[in-house]
């Protein structure tokens, strides 16, 4: 279903941070000046992953809703920031560039929300914080409602791994050699399961974890001991909750959206991992346009 008519273009927006202006990356799949719904912004996983990953979130432009993907702070083809310290790195930083993103594009006014994994707690972080005024709808795909969560079920579907793959994951960041081989077979089984790995899908990670990748974000303590659960009681927009059946993000890790949200749908797609619009593209891409459509 990818799309090859619609307009596509690229670039990079200034974003000040302080007395520093750094740069953020986006795509746009659609036209923008002429639209007839209000855009989608996607935001990629991670923390420290890029916009390739969710590509497949343009082919939501062909049902006629303008999308912009971008790399976030730090990564991919925005500006790296491999100097700045740890505590330099924060929910606030991306949530305030996404406000920068939709100024840029003067669509504050009306705009839609996906956030993958990480994305998703941008997204909710987003709406729980600063109530942005445009947000028509909030999609989380395959995300978390708490860190302590994730861990739990990573540590869980770890048990059927051998010992080294246990323990090169459990170590994190500390070693990222012995961690991305580990997590390159526990995301065989949990990540995405198409074989060979989509293109974009894999470059997301080399841009981590390849010979001239950053690693700076993904090692920055961000979600350590995060949590929404109590928060998400302040969501006001409706809520569009999607994980896959094989899911790291596995039915324990989101349903508190489901529980807690006041206007929420939860759709868990039967053949898919982490990644559902890869792995059940087009039947991903119907779900979350008919529920662009919901008042």
């Amino acid at each position: 279903m990818a799309n090859t008519t619609v307009p596509t273009s690229d670039g990079k927006i200034p974003f000040k941070v302080g007395e520093e202006t750094f740069e953020t990356y986006y795509k746009l799949y659609g036209d923008l000046a002429n639209r007839t719904r209000p855009p989608l912004i996607g935001l990629h996983g991670g923390p420290g992953l890029t916009h390739d990953c969710i590509v497949p979130l343009s082919d939501l432009a062909a049902f006629g809703v303008p999308v912009i993907i971008y790399d976030q702070l730090g990564n991919g083809l925005s500006t790296h920031l491999r100097e700045k310290p740890p505590s330099f790195w924060t929910v606030d930083l991306f949530i305030d560039e996404l406000v920068n993103l939709l100024n840029h594009f003067n669509i504050a006014d009306a705009f839609e929300l996906v956030g993958h994994s990480w994305g998703g707690i941008v997204g909710s972080e987003f709406e729980v914080r600063r109530q942005p005024k445009g947000l028509r709808h909030l999609i989380l795909s395959d995300s978390l409602a708490a860190s302590s969560l994730w861990n739990q079920s990573t540590m869980q579907l770890l048990q059927t791994f051998p010992k080294d793959v246990q323990e090169g994951v459990a170590g994190g960041m500390k070693d990222p050699v012995k961690f991305y081989a580990a997590l390159k077979q526990f995301h065989a089984k949990y990540a995405c399961t198409i074989r060979p790995y989509p293109p974009e899908f894999q470059r997301s990670f080399d841009a981590i974890f390849g010979p001239d990748g950053d690693p700076t974000v993904a090692a920055a303590p961000i979600l350590k001991d995060w949590t929404i659960i109590e928060r998400l009681h302040v969501v006001r927009v409706p809520t569009f909750v999607i994980n896959g059946r094989n899911d790291i993000a596995q039915d324990f890790v989101v349903a508190p959206f489901f529980e807690r949200i006041k206007r929420v749908k939860w759709v868990t797609m039967e053949n898919s991992s982490h990644t559902p619009f890869w792995e059940e593209r087009e039947r991903y891409m119907q779900l979350v346009n008919d529920f662009l459509k919901l008042e």
